[in-house]
C-alpha cells in the first residue's frame, strides 16, 4: 500500500488559529477547553475557536510566531509541499499599518520555516462576514499590497446563512484585480444558493467547503464544467452537522460528477484529524483509490497560490508516487 504521507499535496483550507497543537493550547492556557470535537451549533464551535485565537492575539508576539512555525511543521510532516493558512491581521491589529506589519512578520516566519523544511508557504487573507463590509474592503487592500509578496488568495469566513456575500463584492473585486485567487466559504452552513452567489458575486475559483452544492445537480454540472475547486473538509462537515456521518458525505459523488476537490483539515485543534488523516479517511471511509487520491493531491497544488516551480515539481512527484507501487505505509 502506498504511503499517503509520501504523497505530495497542498493544504489550502486551514485556519491558522484553529490549527494550534493541543499541547501548545494546553501550555498557553493551562488546560484544553472541554468539548472540542463535538458541537451542537456553529456558535458553539466558534466559542472554542475564540479561546485559541485569544491566546495568540492577546499574548506576546512569540505566541503567533510559534503557531506559524508549528502549523508549517505539522503540514510538512503530513506530506504537504505547500501550506496556505487562512489569516486576517485586522483581527490582531485595528490599525491597518500595524496589521500590515504583523502580516509581514507572519509571512516571514512562515517562509523561514517552510524553507527549512523544503516546502512552500503563502497566505489566504480572509474577510469576516460578521464585520462591516468596509472592514472587508480594508482587508482586501492590505491583501493587495502583499499580492506579490506572500498573500496568494482572498476568502470570506463566518456564518454564510446569516451573512450573504453581496455586501462583499467590492472587496473581492479589489482582491481579484490584484491577482489573488477568490476562495470564499460557501455551501457549508447554507445550501446551493450560497455557492451560486460565491460564483456570481465574488468570482470564486475555489470554494471553502461547497459540499452542499450536491443538492443541485445543475450547479454540480456548472462547477465541473468551469473547473471550480472545492476545498473539502470531511471531518469538519460531520462535526458541525453539515452531513450526518462520513457515510453520508458527498465527496465521492462530487468526484464522480467531475468536480475538482481538495482534502483539508479546516481546524484540526477542534476537529482532531490533520491533513494526512483526512487523506487516510478518504481512502478508508470513502474507498477512494490511489489514482483518485493522487488526482485530489494534484488538484490541490494546481489550484493553490504556489509558484509555478513548486507546482511543476509536485505534479511530477505525484506521478512518481502513483507509478511506484508497494511503498511502505
Amino acid at each position: 500500500m502506498r504511503s499517503l504521507a509520501l504523497l505530495p499535496k497542498a493544504h489550502l483550507h486551514l485556519h491558522l488559529e484553529g490549527a494550534m497543537r493541543p499541547a501548545t493550547l494546553a501550555e498557553l492556557a493551562g488546560e484544553r477547553p472541554s468539548g472540542s470535537g463535538g458541537f451542537t451549533s456553529f456558535e458553539d464551535f466558534m466559542s472554542l475557536y475564540r479561546v485559541a485565537a485569544r491566546l495568540v492575539r492577546e499574548g506576546p508576539r512569540e505566541n503567533l510566531l510559534r503557531l506559524v512555525r508549528e502549523v508549517v511543521e505539522d503540514a510538512a510532516a503530513d506530506g504537504a509541499v505547500w501550506i496556505e493558512p487562512h489569516v486576517n491581521p485586522l483581527t490582531y491589529e485595528d490599525d491597518p499599518d500595524a496589521a500590515l506589519d504583523l502580516l509581514d512578520v507572519l509571512i516571514d516566519e512562515g517562509r523561514r520555516t517552510a524553507a527549512r523544511l523544503g516546502v512552500g508557504f503563502g497566505v489566504l487573507m480572509y474577510a469576516r462576514r460578521n464585520a462591516d463590509p468596509s472592514e472587508a474592503v480594508e482587508t482586501a487592500h492590505l491583501a493587495a499590497r502583499r499580492a506579490d509578496n506572500g498573500v496568494v488568495a482572498f476568502g470570506l469566513a463566518g456564518d454564510e446563512a446569516s451573512y450573504p456575500p453581496e455586501p462583499f463584492a467590492e472587496a473581492f473585486a479589489i482582491a481579484r484585480d490584484a491577482g489573488l485567487v477568490s476562495a470564499p466559504h460557501a455551501g457549508e452552513l447554507a445550501g446551493p444558493a450560497s455557492v451560486r452567489a460565491a460564483l456570481d458575486v465574488l468570482g470564486a475559483r475555489r470554494i471553502a467547503h461547497g459540499v452542499r452544492a450536491v443538492e443541485d445537480p445543475a450547479l454540480i454540472a456548472c462547477l465541473a464544467a468551469e473547473g471550480v475547486v472545492l476545498d473539502v473538509c470531511p471531518t469538519s462537515n460531520v462535526a458541525l452537522g453539515v452531513v450526518g456521518s462520513l457515510s453520508d458525505h458527498p465527496l465521492p459523488l462530487l468526484l464522480q460528477a467531475g468536480v475538482r476537490c481538495t482534502l483539508n483539515a479546516d481546524d484540526p485543534l477542534l476537529f482532531g484529524p490533520g491533513l494526512l488523516e483526512e487523506y487516510e479517511t478518504a481512502r478508508t471511509a470513502f474507498a477512494l483509490t490511489d489514482p483518485q487520491l493522487a488526482a485530489i493531491a494534484r488538484t490541490s497544488v494546481e489550484s493553490s497560490g504556489a509558484p509555478h516551480a513548486i507546482v511543476e515539481d509536485a505534479v511530477t512527484l505525484i506521478g512518481d508516487w502513483l507509478d511506484t507501487p508497494g511503498q511502505p505505509s
